[in-house]
């Protein structure tokens, strides 16, 4: 019979596994799945909690992260951690386990919003509609989620308590001696004690409401301030850091972006740093994540110093304070805060001509330098191969350390995001200050001595000299001195000098940021604040939540021109007044009074920094989570000392952005007791891409790869040969697939299975849909090796396996069982497939056992045909929750092995030897063997070196 031709087929073999009956019985199994409820997972209480045997089950708790419902829909690259999860999550209950698996949608985004902006169409028509098309093709794929815990963070039911979070956020803040957060109430009454001073020494009922507010703000961990953001006028909204591109353009929309002051939303991520660098020691992540998540936290150990200018200071932080002898500039950021304050009506006689950057005055130097700066991205300004660009603010600080005036410029190098957003410049020991100094002819002063030949006389030198083991030279004054000492001695030393003078202090130093945490757009999560008359922000009671979004006549926030920087934002939500300005009671005893609603809305991360919990308890509209469910599922445990999920699996491209802000959330409802796990995630597993082959004509452009001919190795589209380079996949590429073509082609378990045997799980790898054969026709041997294809009966016997059968059988079973655990899939379909082509290649009719081991092994990776199989094979119950099969020990080992005897390096013998031979029985088998004897023509024996039970070699005297 002719795999190759279909038509011919189906008449001689009607009961044939082909895709016309993938696809029935697919759809047959789905609608039982639903029906049945075959995936719940019980809680221990709750309206979940329906199964009382299955939760005395060890549990296991395995997500996805969130997924974007695109209006495009899925192709076949984006289901790869889908399927893979769900094949583990399948493995689980059939090794004992109460598995939780469900899939939400992270519904709330700019794409949504950018459609409404375009059409008129309200985002959560379009969004609701993507959501509807994702299911479907999800489900056809056959996963295995419990649909009653799916929700979208678009829901107000959802929301509601995104917004409860944010409140509990607000209304605390750090303590810095129990290191954890507190209600804010704490704080207030500590001040009204006496307990705490009240900073600027008045008491805090001398303080006036308005004044109290500045006072708390100071310390709430969400917080509104003035401070630098990136402002995009392109787009009409402030971004993140993360949302900005290298190059200082916004990720979405590639529209420039520019440093501005506004009024924004924080949350004070900066105060558990600490936290969040200790507690990754205890997560089972991969390495790489964890060092890119310390990069961007970016803890340093140093020291501040006061810089005296006129009658104030400049506070640096310093990592290499034992430099300080050789600090013979300041540099600011240009944007900090005392730029202007420093920056004199004229410039200081003897100013050098380099410095001023061709201006009359300091102040049209620095508003010109400054308006240069806000073009360009952190990024570019930190950039090392760039040139060196500033100018002198016409104003000269005091070096603390030995009394020198040096003057302060600002350079676009420096950033207020990092220390103090000032920096001493030492250019002997730092190649950016070195290359800065050379360009505006600045001292260059060592006090490292060098430990090559070039000298202590740093106006010679070529470049700077960085070193953290050397001795200092040049570093003393009148009563502080630090010649001769060692790095770490020095920095000790002065560190303690400062501290004694009061001019400094050894300290702590993060690169993180606060989290920017104000977006000017519609489609958000609306802040549940108010303002009353006097500018206070207050937070809505839970009685008021969810606060829903109103409905607008434009979605789109006011845009700009681009390039204008000189603009501020207007949300789509300040233009409906009467949502705007509101008359509440607040509970809070003053009665209704009127107030002004917030208008910016929170950025679409805020519903994906706690959705691991309303997985949990998702009906629940009293608590966030029931503490007893929370402790269940994600409480800590041996081997898990943080909690958290037990597998979660997504893309490495949310390495800091989402993890890191995910983290925070849990951390501060884990301290205000509203959570036992104060991490999210305790394993987190980064999938590879599948990649696709793009096809670019003369001009560069894609052309749909449907409809590429090859010919002698080269491609053509439309009789015009082409480019072929691998990339992504995608509809802007033209060379997607989606897999509702590839599921009615073959069927969702070749789909399945061909995704989890392209490669290993969490590496990239191409797609080829003429690959996709291979795994349907493995499918096909499957079906006929328990269906005959003629009359649709089962062929199996009642009858026992041949050793040789038990042996494939067993090494299967144990190879595979040890492979999804640990999520090698294509090794373990590597291994079902040469089971299922040995029963093959027997030619008799397959032993029931092994049938019925054989479909348990693959149904956690093609459900479908394997409940089909086992109710065929006489079954009622599903496939689902059958035990995986063991494997008996005494047919995994070989029965007996080869050993390799080697005389004078060369192989003169092979025995075949038991796996369990110990080395002294080897080496008298190897020694009484005929061919070893004559190999050794009666010589002595120096030496013999045996590994059993594969190796035995003699050395001849």
């Amino acid at each position: 019979m002719s795999e190759t031709n279909p038509a011919t087929a189906e008449v001689a073999a009607p009961h044939r596994y082909t895709a016309a009956v993938a696809a029935e019985i697919e759809a047959r199994w789905q609608d039982f799945w639903d029906a049945d409820g075959t995936y719940a997972a019980p809680n221990p209480k709750g309206d979940l909690a329906d199964d009382p045997g299955l939760v005395a089950k060890p549990k296991k708790y395995i997500m996805d992260m969130f997924p974007y419902p695109s209006g495009a829909g899925l192709h076949v690259g984006h289901p790869l951690g889908y399927i893979a999860t769900d094949v583990f999550a399948r493995f689980q209950r059939m090794t004992g386990h109460n598995v939780l698996h469900t899939l939400g949608f992270d519904a709330f985004g700019l794409p949504a919003e950018q459609h409404a902006v375009q059409t008129g169409e309200h985002p959560r028509v379009t969004t609701e509609a993507a959501i509807n098309n994702m299911k479907s093709q999800l489900r056809r794929l056959g996963l295995g989620h419990d649909k009653r815990r799916s929700f979208a963070t678009i829901d107000p039911d959802y929301y509601k308590w995104t917004q409860w979070i944010f409140v509990q956020i607000f209304n605390s803040w750090y303590d810095d001696e129990a290191k954890q957060a507190r209600p804010i109430s704490e704080l207030v009454a500590r001040f009204e004690s006496g307990e705490r001073a009240v900073p600027g020494g008045r008491s805090w009922d001398a303080l006036s409401a308005a004044e109290r507010a500045d006072v708390l703000g100071e310390y709430r961990l969400a917080y509104a301030s003035d401070a630098p953001v990136n402002w995009c006028p392109g787009l009409g909204t402030v971004l993140a850091n993360e949302e900005v591109t290298a190059d200082g353009r916004s990720e979405r929309g590639n529209f420039p972006v520019f440093k501005a002051k506004l009024r924004q939303w924080n949350m004070r991520i900066t105060a558990y740093a600490d936290r969040l660098l200790d507690d990754l020691n205890e997560l089972d992540w991969p390495e790489a994540i964890k060092l890119q998540q310390r990069n961007w936290i970016g803890r340093s150990e140093g020291a501040r110093v006061d810089f005296p200018i006129d009658g104030e200071a400049i506070t640096v932080f310093t990592t290499r304070q034992d430099t300080l002898f050789g600090a013979t500039y300041m540099v600011l950021a240009p944007e900090h805060p005392l730029v202007e304050k420093f920056t004199p009506a004229a410039w200081p006689e003897g100013t050098h001509d380099v410095w001023t950057g061709g201006h009359a005055t300091p102040a049209e130097a620095v508003a010109a330098y400054r308006a240069q700066a806000a073009s360009k991205s952190d990024v570019e300004r930190q950039a090392e191969a760039k040139d060196k660009t500033g100018v002198f603010t016409g104003a000269f600080a005091t070096n603390p350390v030995n009394g020198e005036q040096i003057p302060v410029f600002i350079a676009d190098y420096v950033l207020m995001g990092y220390g103090t957003g000032a920096i001493m410049a030492v250019p002997a020991h730092d190649a950016r200050d070195f290359a800065f100094a050379r360009a505006f002819e600045l001292p260059i002063r060592c006090v490292v001595e060098p430990s090559d030949d070039r000298g202590t006389d740093a106006s010679t030198w070529d470049d700077a000299f960085v070193s953290y083991d050397a001795k200092i030279v040049n570093s003393h004054g009148e009563d502080v001195s630090l010649d001769g000492l060692g790095v770490t001695e020095a920095k000790a030393r002065i560190t303690e000098w400062l501290q004694d003078k009061g001019i400094g202090e050894g300290t702590v130093n993060f690169r993180l940021r606060d989290w920017l945490f104000s977006r000017q757009r519609y489609w958000g999560e609306p802040f549940p604040i108010v303002y009353d008359e006097d500018g206070i922000a207050h937070s809505l009671p839970e009685s008021m939540l969810p606060l829903e979004l109103p409905e607008v006549e434009d979605y789109s926030p006011r845009t700009f021109d681009p390039d204008d920087a000189d603009t501020s934002p207007e949300t789509p939500l300040s233009r409906n007044q009467d949502w705007v300005d509101v008359t509440l009671d607040l509970g809070d005893g003053r009665g209704p009074r009127p107030y002004r609603r917030e208008t910016n809305t929170m950025p679409n991360w805020a519903g994906s920094c706690w959705y691991e919990l309303r997985y949990l308890d998702p009906h629940n509209s009293e608590k966030l989570v029931d503490p007893e469910i929370e402790q269940y599922w994600m409480g800590p445990r041996a081997g898990q000392p943080h909690g958290g999920v037990d597998l979660y699996v997504g893309g490495a491209e949310h390495a800091v952005l989402h993890l890191l802000y995910a983290r925070f959330w849990s951390k501060v409802l884990y301290d205000l007791g509203h959570i036992s796990s104060p991490e999210p995630f305790h394993k987190l597993y980064n999938q590879g891409m599948i990649q696709a082959f793009v096809y670019r004509d003369s001009r560069g452009f894609p052309v749909p790869a449907a409809e590429i001919e090859e010919r002698d190795g080269a491609f053509f589209h439309n009789g015009e040969q082409v480019k072929r380079e691998l990339g992504k996949m995608g509809k802007s590429l033209k060379n997607a697939v989606t897999p509702e073509a590839i599921c009615e082609e073959y069927g969702a378990d070749t789909l399945r299975l061909y995704e989890m045997a392209m490669g290993p799980l969490d590496v990239s790898r191409p797609w080829d849909t003429r690959a996709v054969v291979g795994q349907y026709r493995l499918l096909q041997r499957l079906w006929r090796n328990v269906v005959d294809e003629a009359t649709g009966e089962v062929t199996v016997v009642d009858a026992e396996p041949d050793e040789t059968t038990l042996r494939a059988l067993h090494k299967a079973i144990d190879g595979v069982r040890q492979d999804l655990e640990g999520l090698r899939f294509n090794t373990a379909i590597a291994k079902v497939t040469e089971l299922n082509n040995h029963l093959t290649k027997a030619g008799a009719a397959v032993p029931r056992p092994v049938a019925e081991s054989l479909v348990l092994l693959i149904a956690p990776l093609a459900p479908h045909i394997a409940e089909e199989l086992w109710r065929k094979l006489g079954h009622t119950d599903s496939v689902v929750h059958q035990d995986f099969p063991v494997a008996d020990p005494r047919y995994v080992v070989d029965e007996t092995v080869t050993c390799v005897v080697q005389v004078k390096g060369k192989v003169k013998a092979r025995l075949e030897v038991s796996p369990a031979i110990s080395d002294d029985e080897l080496e008298k088998v190897a020694l009484a063997d005929e061919k070893v004897v004559a190999a050794l023509d009666g010589a002595d024996i120096r030496k013999v070196i045996v590994r059993a039970p594969k190796l035995v070699n003699i050395v001849p005297a």
